[in-house]
């Protein structure tokens, strides 16, 4: 590699760590993989779909660890929300491979305007849901639709997707930590199919996957040493700063 080609997956790298550290304080790590992998070359496209394979193993890593407190809607089981999120992870996986790559980049900074704007409602806004109360909340059929709906979502581009569940289980009157660890593990699920597809889509750019995972999980182990050092609300500031910024910028871009 050339010495420019250098520097670009030295900043890749130091921007997946960053991700990865991010998404384990406090979530948005695409917002800063996505426009580091545009830099190394990619278009928007192949980038986000880099970015979520590059991603995946630590999400793997932060459902895996909280499965004991996931659970299920009062109406809805959680295997049931598992196969409908892995049924939307592919619908919206396939999507993606069927937008072609120039409307993808036009539809790109909405994408993050949107994500941003929920991460940002998510973060400061949104009050977290109470104990569940027997009876109460949306009903199966509502949850599951909602659901797939933000599992498609998920497979097609995926930021916000976090603060999306934990609304949508607020619905559901789910408490917090169930709701928190149930998000968790339907995040790395619908993920799952979305990196399936994606894999044996041709798209991925392997190189840069590569670099961008190592990255990813060096700043997941950082993060989570972290946990209880860092100011959280702190970190999401600056998140909801990125994708701002992000956002601002794609637009002048295109």
């Amino acid at each position: 590699m050339t010495g420019p080609d250098l520097f670009h997956f030295a900043v890749l790298f130091a921007a997946a760590t960053w991700a990865g550290a991010q998404n384990q304080l406090a979530g948005g790590g695409s917002f800063l993989t996505l426009p580091a992998l545009m830099m190394v070359g990619m278009d928007a496209r192949a980038a986000n779909i880099t970015s979520t394979v590059a991603l995946f193993p630590g999400q793997v890593t932060g459902g895996w660890l909280g499965r004991a407190n996931a659970t299920g809607t009062a109406r809805l089981s959680l295997k049931a929300l598992i196969l409908i999120s892995l049924i939307g992870g592919v619908v919206g996986a396939v999507l993606l491979l069927l937008t072609p790559s120039q409307i993808f980049a036009r539809m790109v900074p909405w994408l993050v305007l949107f994500a941003t704007a929920a991460f940002a409602w998510g973060s400061f806004f949104r009050r977290p849901p109470s104990d569940a109360q027997p009876g109460s909340g949306i009903g199966g059929v509502s949850a599951g639709l909602i659901q797939f709906m933000i599992a498609i979502y998920g497979g097609y581009f995926g930021g916000g997707i976090g603060f999306l569940m934990l609304a949508a289980l607020a619905l559901s009157q789910m408490p917090v930590r169930a709701a928190a660890a149930t998000k968790n593990v339907l995040a790395a699920v619908m993920n799952l199919t979305a990196v399936l597809v994606f894999v044996f889509s041709g798209e991925v750019r392997w190189l840069a996957m590569g670099v961008a995972m190592i990255g990813a999980l060096l700043g997941s182990w950082i993060g989570a040493h972290l946990l209880a050092r860092v100011n959280e609300r702190a970190l999401r500031i600056i998140v909801v700063a990125i994708g701002i910024a992000l956002t601002i910028g794609l637009f002048l871009r295109g």
